[in-house]
C-alpha cells in the first residue's frame, strides 16, 4: 500500500499501462474526495491533492498547482517533486495557456509545444487541467512526467472530473481580482 492511500505501490517513473493507469484514478478518486470532503480553504484541498495524486500517478515526476494570483498570473501552489517555477505569466507555457482558455492542456511532447516553459529540463510529457471556481480559472493541476506521452486522453476526463468535486462551490477561494 502506498503512504497515504490504498493502492499497490508502483516505483516513481513507472509509466504503466493507458488502462492501468486509468483504474488506479479511479481507484484513487472515492480517496481523495473522502480525505478533502468538507474542507473550505483551497490550499488544504490543493496539498491534500497533490500528495494523494502523487501516489496514484507513478509516472509523474511532479504534480502540484499553480495558484491564480492575478488577472494575468499564477504563483506556485502545493507540489510534490522537485522545485517548480515560481511564477507564470498566462500568456506563456502550457501552465498559462490552460489557464488563459480554461480548457485542459494534454502535451505528449512539450519539446514541441510553443514556448514552452522548461521548470525541469527533465519534463517530456505534461497534463495540465483548470481548477474552477466563481466562474473563473483559479488555478491549475499541473502534471510533469520524464516520459513522453505519459498521460492519456482518459486520465485527463477523470482527473477533470475528480478537480470539479474536490473543488466545488463550498470552496472559499480569495479575491485575486484586487
Amino acid at each position: 500500500m502506498s503512504e497515504g492511500i490504498d493502492l499497490p505501490h508502483v516505483a516513481r517513473g513507472t509509466v504503466l499501462s493507458a488502462l492501468e493507469r486509468a483504474a488506479r484514478v479511479d481507484r484513487a478518486a472515492p480517496q481523495i474526495l473522502a480525505a478533502v470532503d468538507g474542507e473550505r480553504d483551497p490550499i488544504v484541498v490543493q496539498a491534500t491533492c497533490a500528495a494523494l495524486l502523487w501516489e496514484t500517478l507513478s509516472q509523474a515526476s511532479w504534480v502540484g498547482f499553480y495558484r491564480r494570483v492575478a488577472r494575468e498570473a499564477l504563483a506556485i501552489g502545493p507540489y510534490q517533486g522537485p522545485m517548480g517555477c515560481l511564477h507564470i505569466e498566462l500568456s506563456r507555457g502550457v501552465c498559462g495557456a490552460c489557464a488563459r482558455k480554461g480548457e485542459p492542456q494534454l502535451i505528449p511532447d512539450v519539446r514541441l509545444f510553443p514556448d514552452h516553459i522548461a521548470c525541469d529540463d527533465a519534463t517530456l510529457s505534461e497534463l495540465v487541467l483548470p481548477v474552477f471556481g466563481a466562474g473563473e480559472v483559479q488555478a491549475v493541476l499541473d502534471i510533469d512526467s520524464r516520459s513522453l506521452a505519459a498521460f492519456s486522453a482518459e486520465e485527463q476526463t477523470k482527473l477533470d472530473a475528480l478537480l470539479a468535486k474536490a473543488f466545488d462551490a463550498r470552496i472559499a477561494w480569495p479575491h485575486w481580482r484586487q
